[in-house]
């Protein structure tokens, strides 16, 4: 049976195949994702340096007894007080005798990578893309296993708000108390910042909450996510608090089958672009091609947007393991949004979808 330790040591020694592959000797993880994803510390303020033969957490005594419980094993640089994360980072560099060590370009600004050579000007600094975050892509079952809770935390605070929802309520006190309730049941905290909008405001993909009241407009999008701890889940519906015209049976229905046609196009060897593009054929050929702006969906992990992007363009070719958002969408200025999300785990024979909050045509319908 494979410990937690047993994990890290898993990633960081995959890590290194890839340093090997790319003929570089070491790398320098400043994203505090990577720094987790590679040795299961959950604090912030700490690069991770990992070369061919060691690897080394720099961080700060804040974190002296966190790291010694978290990350069991992994040789710690604890920097002096007054003694910066650039220059304890290019001290290791030094020590640890790498004449040429990559960096997270996407990660580090401009001045950071500078200060880093004015520190250790020995070293050649090499850029690096989503050496991590390709290792990151494909989930294991104790990643998947984590999701699943984030998706449980969620479903299960989506039910106990739905079943209080008032129409006084205002869009802000719905997204305080779905956030509550996610916490109430195991959960760290929201996933993101919970999106919760009435009527016309519906019609911005990543509208505010505010102070518009359920009573105002009968539709109310949801979209939110749970944090377990470290993964996340995401997951967005409509409801419908009030008398509705045909309009929006006829978007939300053809919403829902861009859905499953975007879901049942997830499969071992199918692209990220060909996922996409199941689904938004059935908005186009429906008529709404131009309010579906977005994405067909992402990944989801330790962040909530992550690799791989569903999205036209996208040569991602889905494996098994990775956990993507399907959610379409049609936008309509003046008149509302309809989105509808799930997670989605790409597996051997196909896909399991994560997350089981009804979204029939009958069950958005509240009598409030």
């Amino acid at each position: 049976m494979r410990t937690t330790n047993d994990i890290f040591t898993q990633r960081r020694d995959r890590l290194r195949r890839i340093l090997k592959k790319r003929s570089l000797p070491g790398l320098l993880v400043t994203k505090p994702q990577n720094v987790t994803y590679l040795t299961g510390f959950s604090g912030e303020d700490s690069f991770l340096l990992v070369w061919h033969q060691g690897e080394l957490l720099i961080s700060d005594s804040r974190f002296t007894l966190q790291i010694a419980e978290e990350c069991p094993g992994v040789d710690v640089m604890i920097r002096p007080r007054g003694v910066g994360l650039v220059k304890a980072a290019a001290k290791a560099v030094r020590e640890s005798k790498l004449r040429n060590v990559g960096f997270e370009a996407a990660q580090l600004t401009v001045a950071v990578r500078d200060a880093l050579g004015q520190e250790n000007e020995n070293a050649e600094w090499v850029p690096t893309t989503n050496w991590v975050e390709e290792l990151r892509i494909v989930k294991d079952v104790d990643e998947i296993g984590r999701i699943r809770k984030a998706a449980g935390q969620a479903m299960r605070a989506f039910a106990a708000v739905r079943a209080g929802l008032r129409r006084d309520h205002e869009e802000k006190q719905i997204a305080d108390l779905l956030e509550h309730q996610m916490r109430l049941l195991g959960a760290r905290c929201a996933a993101f910042p919970t999106i919760v909008a009435v009527g016309p405001r519906a019609a911005l993909p990543h509208a505010i909450p505010g102070s518009s009241r359920v009573a105002e407009h009968p539709i109310l999008l949801i979209d939110w996510g749970a944090d377990e701890g470290w993964y996340k889940s995401d997951l967005t519906r409509v409801l419908v608090t009030g008398k509705i015209g045909p309009k929006f049976e006829r978007l939300y229905a053809l919403v829902l089958r861009a859905q499953e046609a975007g879901i049942a196009a997830i499969r071992p060897g199918a692209t990220a672009a060909e996922v996409d593009a199941a689904a938004r054929k059935v908005i186009e050929e429906g008529g709404f091609g131009r309010a579906f702006g977005h994405g067909l969906g992402h990944g989801v992990g330790l962040e909530i947007h992550e690799a791989p992007s569903l999205a036209g363009g996208c040569k991602t070719v889905l494996k098994p393991g990775m956990v993507v958002t399907v959610e379409p969408g049609v936008y309509v200025p003046g008149w509302g949004g309809i989105r509808i999300e799930d997670d989605v785990l790409v597996t051997r024979s196909g896909r399991e979808v994560l997350t089981s909050v009804p979204k029939s045509l009958e069950d958005v319908y509240m009598n409030l």
